[in-house]
């Protein structure tokens, strides 16, 4: 078995790893319901859907996250009141036959002054650079909506389906519902390191005022609390904050719940004077990139009924079968994925930036549900919108999710959902008054490592303008702040120390009791890897199995058995990634795996993994920096045999309590690609959720003294 290169031009096309109709390693029989090769595709354009042709390209100045009117200010007493609300706001989109301005309704973050999507910048400061132990934050939850903005399907294991015998309280939360109960939510800081209770578990969900919530509270001291505290003793990095409720995590983000949380220390201040000589406001950018549709009035679209975008690849086409009692109409679904055929950069489309020809650190999120992004910066001629012609330009990546790395220049980056990216792109290297457009080589389907000229028609939309994201013009003169940056002056990441453990997880695809495609994680089993080993699939409420001791290391081998490649992303802890290896397996039968209504669903029986081969990657992959998130990368599972590919991760387990580990491809942890990661004090004999809170001060009161100035 030979190297791969992952993302290099060799690779195949993306498959849809669905399950369908492939002959089993070793097994000499098909196997119904295994694996097949589509593609999900959307007719883009449809009607009543804005055409993201006839919409303005490149005219818009982006905000920045890190402007100083778009940060959170603390009151007095170093504290922060946010609320959750609804909003309209522009996006950029205009009416194509008259050119009004269009308004889209949101659901946004904010304060006092005002809600947005995304919500503002949080700022803090580390406790090495003279920052309190901890930042404060109320998250109150305002909206008072009667509907969601978007379809929700209550058919999934989702906030209001959990039952007497599902959820860990006995609550039958089916009594429930968001028009009489109120939208349930639950802010996760992504990347914090943070006391479980406050970590945004999704069974922490509250509604309005707290009227409902979430079986979780019912095991912490003092019960509910919208009060959450971050802990500061931490590197600067930068982390997001956005919903995390159960079963809706893709509306909720998608409506508009997203925002930066930026930490700052003693090296990397966030001012001109920093030690680094990194680029400072107002040469440091802040750029959350999403993908949406939009109706032709500018409201949100988002796909879950027939006729509508993906429906006939993810429903109809994989032979689901959605009972009309519970789908009236034939819906509304969960799909699977979802691209959206506009790119928006803070909420708006197709922004542009004016700058001058020097180096600019931009601070990138990917914030979209399933889009894999592949980034270039190329250079065309002043006004040009179209980036195929573009040259790209070399730049620096410094360093991923939660801090700086070990340098290195590319000109391609591979950019995953929930992964966030610090570059530093010199412009002085283009013409005075040329453009520069960040480009996007990733397709409009599921990301196999495959980008650029081997994408398959199939895999973009008609008429795509998703393969550029924003432009920056070169057009302001140089202004008399000196340039310091130089990549020599970053140390370099030293990776996790200390002896670890290991333990196996899995990533599967199956389907559940409605045929639907369903992504799941699971184990493998701690035998012999060349002998009898079993990978088994399992859903989010079924026992835990990943259960690290308190202040322990461990490395986990994450094993792909699905066609596609996964964003994973634990909660609590950053990682080394350290190698991948590619594998061969049998697929011996179908697994049954049970779902959250006491039915059961399918997924394929693993077997016999072998044959593990060093995998390298491409340099358009970075990797060398604390990292929250890892791409696990597919194999071949139609091959014969079956191939998968392993990435192994080092993390330090240094707080107790309950927290989750999934996909964040948001429509894969919204339908069971998550599961309890349970972080063990063996120390203590009290309930797993009972002893993590030391903050003694009336948490779940509404009326805490410390607001009521």
């Amino acid at each position: 078995m030979t190297t791969r290169r992952h993302g290099s031009k060799a690779l195949s096309p993306t498959r849809r790893g669905f399950l369908k109709g492939t002959a089993a390693v070793g097994v000499g029989f098909a196997l119904p319901g295994l694996w097949t090769g589509r593609r999900a595709r959307a007719a883009t354009a449809a009607p009543g859907l804005s055409d993201p042709a006839l919409q303005p390209k490149f005219v818009n100045l982006a905000p920045n996250a890190l402007a100083p009117g778009f940060i959170y200010r603390p009151d007095r007493k170093g504290r922060y009141e946010v609320c959750i609300a609804e909003t309209k706001q522009k996006t950029g989109l205009i009416d194509p036959s008259t050119g009004r301005r269009l308004k889209t309704k949101v659901w946004g973050y904010g304060d006092d002054d005002f809600v947005s999507w995304p919500g503002k910048t949080f700022q803090v400061k580390s406790v090495s650079a003279g920052g309190p132990d901890e930042t404060t934050v109320r998250w109150s939850n305002e909206l008072d909506a009667e509907k969601h903005l978007l379809p929700v399907d209550t058919n999934l294991h989702w906030c209001f389906s959990l039952h007497g015998d599902s959820s860990a309280n006995g609550v039958d939360y089916r009594q429930f519902s968001i028009e009489e109960d109120g939208v349930p939510i639950i802010t996760h800081l992504h990347g914090g390191n943070t006391d479980f209770q406050f970590d945004g578990n999704p069974e922490f969900f509250y509604t309005e005022d707290g009227e409902v919530t979430g079986p979780q509270w019912d095991f912490v001291p003092g019960g509910f609390t919208n009060k959450f505290r971050y802990n500061n003793d931490v590197p600067a990095g930068n982390l997001w904050y956005h919903d995390h409720a159960l079963g809706i995590t893709r509306l909720n983000v998608y409506a508009g719940l997203a925002g930066f949380y930026f930490v700052r220390d003693e090296f990397d201040t966030g001012l001109p004077d920093n030690p680094l000589g990194l680029p400072a406001y107002p040469y440091e950018l802040a750029y959350a990139i999403q993908d949406r549709m939009f109706t032709d009035k500018g409201a949100l679209f988002y796909p879950a009924f027939p006729g509508d975008p993906f429906y006939d690849d993810f429903i109809t086409g994989e032979g689901a079968i959605l009972p009309p009692d519970l789908f009236p109409g034939g819906g509304p679904t969960a799909l699977a994925e979802f691209f959206g055929d506009h790119m928006l950069v803070n909420g708006l489309i197709w922004p542009k930036a004016d700058v001058e020809p020097r180096n600019y650190r931009m601070r990138l999120l990917n914030g979209t549900d399933s889009r894999f992004m592949v980034i270039q910066f190329v250079v065309v001629n002043a006004g040009d919108t179209d980036p195929s012609a573009g040259v790209p330009i070399p730049f620096h990546v410094i360093g991923s999710d939660q801090g700086l790395g070990s340098p290195a220049e590319t000109d391609t980056l591979v950019f995953e959902p929930g992964g966030r990216y610090d570059v530093v792109v010199d412009f002085s290297q283009v013409p005075f008054g040329s453009r520069v457009i960040m480009k996007n080589l990733g397709g409009d389907s599921p990301f196999g490592g495959a980008f650029g000229g081997d994408l398959a028609p199939e895999d973009v939309f008609p008429d795509r303008q998703t393969d550029r994201i924003m432009a920056f013009d070169v057009v302001v003169p140089m202004s008399s702040v000196p340039e310091a940056f130089s990549p020599l002056t970053l140390e370099g990441y030293g990776g996790v120390p200390g002896e670890a453990t290991t333990r196996r997880v899995a990533l599967f695809e199956g389907t559940d009791e409605f045929g639907r495609l369903q992504p799941l994680l699971g184990t493998v089993n701690d035998g012999d890897l060349n002998t009898t080993n079993v990978a088994t699939a399992y859903t989010w409420f079924q026992p835990t199995t990943e259960t690290p001791d308190l202040d322990s290391t461990e490395i986990w081998e994450i094993y792909n058995f699905t066609a596609d490649a996964h964003p994973v992303h634990l909660h609590l802890v950053n990682f080394e990634i350290l190698d991948r290896q590619d594998f061969e397996y049998d697929v011996t039968g179908i697994q049954t795996t049970l779902q959250h209504n006491g039915t059961t669903g399918e997924a394929p029986a693993i077997s016999n993994i072998r044959n593990l081969t060093a995998a390298s990657l491409g340099a358009e992959y970075f990797e060398a920096a604390p990292k929250d998130m890892v791409t696990a990368l597919p194999g071949d599972p139609e091959g014969v045999p079956a191939t998968g590919q392993v990435v192994r991760i080092k993390a330090h387990f240094d707080k107790p309590g309950r927290y989750v580990w999934h996909c964040h491809i948001l429509s894969h942890e919204d339908h069971e690609m998550m599961r309890v990661l349970e972080v063990r004090d063996d120390d203590d004999d009290d309930d797993d959720n009972d002893d993590h809170d030391d903050h003694d001060d009336n948490d779940n009161d509404d009326h805490d003294d410390d607001y009521d100035d």
